[in-house]
């Protein structure tokens, strides 16, 4: 049988690689439509479950971002003068 240790490196690995793909995923240029938005908040979430054991402090960085990015950007409009966040 394999060493735990040794899957468990594997398995962080995989995760880092997916979360970056994710990321690229998650620009607002790809995610346009409600179905898009749909599935990166589907992946957001797949990945949090599977990040949620992992020992990997790079994995619980790479979760944070991927929950950023399903968080709407705020705009700033001026009216008459005033700017209004």
């Amino acid at each position: 049988m394999p060493n735990i240790g040794t899957i468990d490196v594997a398995l962080d690995e995989m995760l880092v690689n997916l979360a970056a793909i994710v990321l690229r995923l998650a620009r607002p240029e790809v995610t346009r439509t409600p179905e898009a938005r749909r599935a990166l908040a589907q992946s957001v979430h797949q990945y949090a479950v599977c990040a949620k054991r992992s020992r990997d402090p790079r994995v619980h960085v790479l979760k944070s971002q991927l929950e950023e990015t399903l968080k709407p950007s705020l705009r700033i409009v001026a009216i008459d003068g005033v700017k209004v966040a």
